[in-house]
């Protein structure tokens, strides 16, 4: 008797973990933004890049920033989806040779601190990163400010990549409102 019920409860513990593994394998987990190419179509549909996870500083993500957009884009395949209420405001710039958006974030959205000063994402980091449809980007991020700007250029010259530190305003001018 003590050998059945050795083997009942065996059988029962196997198939409680067997049950188990296939109540967490069939529940999926969010699929990991990997996106490394951002667009900008309008002031309502444009991606800009941010660090793989909410809170993370921007500048010690410099290489592995993501693209998140403001809404699903066909020329951003595997961003990410902007929190709600991130985006605060966003002013478009378009010229024959770049395209630019520049506003407020609401750096609580994605847990970015109110003591990080920024920094910049171009095309030479986050690796792989680039502007669908265009050569060149430069993108500052200033949480401390609650500002961003992001400029796509056919042009190098149109998308200064060696002043990283003059914050948005600076770089690349636009509206801040």
């Amino acid at each position: 008797m003590l050998f059945n019920k050795s083997i009942l409860v065996s059988s029962l513990i196997l198939a409680l973990a067997s049950a188990a593994t296939t109540s967490a394998a069939a529940t999926p987990k969010p699929a990991a933004v990997t996106g490394q190419t951002g667009t900008i179509i309008d002031d309502k549909n444009f991606c800009i890049f941010l660090p793989p996870k909410a809170g993370g500083g921007i500048a010690e993500n410099e290489d592995k920033a993501v693209a998140f957009c403001t809404v699903p884009l066909s020329g951003a395949p595997k961003a990410g989806i902007l929190p709600t209420g991130f985006i605060q405001s966003a002013h478009l710039v378009k010229t024959s040779n770049y395209i630019q958006v520049t506003g407020r974030i609401d750096r609580s959205k994605y847990s970015l601190s109110k003591n990080d000063g920024g920094g910049q994402y171009d095309m030479k980091a986050p690796v792989g990163a680039k502007c669908a449809g265009y050569n060149y980007f430069v993108e500052l991020v200033e949480p401390d400010i609650q500002v961003y700007c992001i400029r796509c250029c056919k042009n190098k010259a149109d998308c200064p990549v060696n002043k990283s530190t003059y914050g948005c305003q600076k770089v690349l001018g636009g509206s801040y409102a």
